[in-house]
């Protein structure tokens, strides 16, 4: 019986054997387990389409991006598994600082420009989280480099590392073919990462709250005004995301993969207007916020204009996707394996750690 099932493998197998057909892995597992049953804690279990590991086996994540608010509370969570060690891929040394200290996080100065040396960081990784990405362009970074040519330079050093799964954090509006500058460069990422040949699962999200977050810090200061003036008034539809719930949603992707390449949408439970939102939580901190009307294609005007003359800043593209409504028909979130935190909870988290 080994015999035949080693010719099966050499036939259906060649490189990486998870990464092959499902039948395939499945006679790869019980050569496995028949030839070398002590070799079965590293290896990735089916179940119908889906691959989960086997939590035994301790686990390898690289991290693009972990010095920003999603990166540094999903690295504090990574902390809390003490079977999995983490990469965790900054720009400068400077940014290492900013990194919850922990042994399990090794910080690693990455350049994107530099697929070679990206490579060596992601040897020995079995999934990569991608996190880098900007929505306010500047004099440096563009959408073209920071969220398009980054992702085909992350996609490119997994595939020649043997990255066995990508998790990349896209946002909710992604399209390829949106007129929006922005938008359409993270649709273009999603391409990317769909098109590598490797596993891949793609979470858009919407605007996140949470301690340090930068929707949470915009959020408390609005509230905190007498008078505020939102864009359009706020009449905006929002589902905020709680932080944690999306490191969550991270790690169970980064645990458990489909063959192929997944898109999930996931929102905040609880659907809200942005003015409603900044009101609640000036009534969480005992005051009374007025709110004041901006004209959208007015703050437009401004904005192009300022942002031409400083080559950067908050554009017009900017200020579409902030007042986009955030319109979501399904959750995945029993998919991710994420219990949604109440708006309510979320809030309290925030005004339990402003600064």
């Amino acid at each position: 019986m080994g015999t035949t099932l080693h010719r099966q493998c050499k036939r259906r197998l060649i490189k990486n054997p998870v990464a092959q057909d499902k039948r395939g892995a499945i006679v790869y597992y019980v050569l496995r387990l028949i030839d070398q049953p002590h070799a079965i804690s590293g290896m990735f279990f089916l179940d119908g389409n889906i691959i989960t590991r086997d939590s035994r086996k301790k686990m390898r994540i690289a991290i693009t991006g972990a010095n920003s608010s999603v990166g540094k509370n999903f690295l504090s969570h990574i902390s809390e598994h003490g079977n999995i060690d983490v990469v965790a891929g900054v720009r400068s040394e400077q940014a290492f600082v900013d990194l919850p200290a922990s042994p399990q996080i090794r910080p690693r100065i990455i350049n994107y420009d530099n697929v070679a040396d990206l490579t060596e960081a992601l040897d020995g990784v079995d999934c990569v989280v991608h996190l880098a990405g900007i929505l306010i362009e500047n004099k440096y970074s563009n959408y073209t480099s920071a969220n398009v040519a980054a992702t085909s330079a992350v996609a490119s050093a997994a595939r020649q590392a043997g990255v066995e799964h990508i998790v990349f954090v896209s946002v909710i509006g992604a399209d390829i073919d949106s007129p929006n500058g922005y938008f359409s460069s993270k649709g273009e990422a999603e391409k990317i990462i769909t098109e590598s040949g490797i596993s891949a699962t793609i979470i858009r999200t919407p605007i996140l709250l949470g301690p340090d977050t930068a929707g949470a810090a915009s959020l408390i200061w609005a509230a905190s005004q007498k008078k505020t003036k939102l864009l359009g008034g706020g009449n905006n539809t929002m589902r905020p995301l709680d932080v944690d719930d999306l490191s969550l949603a991270i790690l169970n992707s980064c645990k458990t993969r489909s063959e192929g390449a997944t898109v999930y949408e996931l929102v905040g439970p609880e659907s809200i207007l942005y003015c409603k939102l900044i009101k609640q939580v000036a009534s969480m901190m005992g005051k009374e916020v007025s709110i004041e009307t901006v004209p959208v294609w007015l703050a437009k005007i401004g904005a192009a204009i300022k942002s031409r003359i400083k080559g950067g800043g908050i554009s017009p593209t900017v200020i579409d996707v902030i007042t986009m409504d955030e319109i979501v028909n399904q959750n995945p979130s029993d998919v991710l394996g994420v219990t949604m935190t109440p708006l309510q909870k979320t809030l309290e988290k925030i005004l339990a750690n402003k600064k």
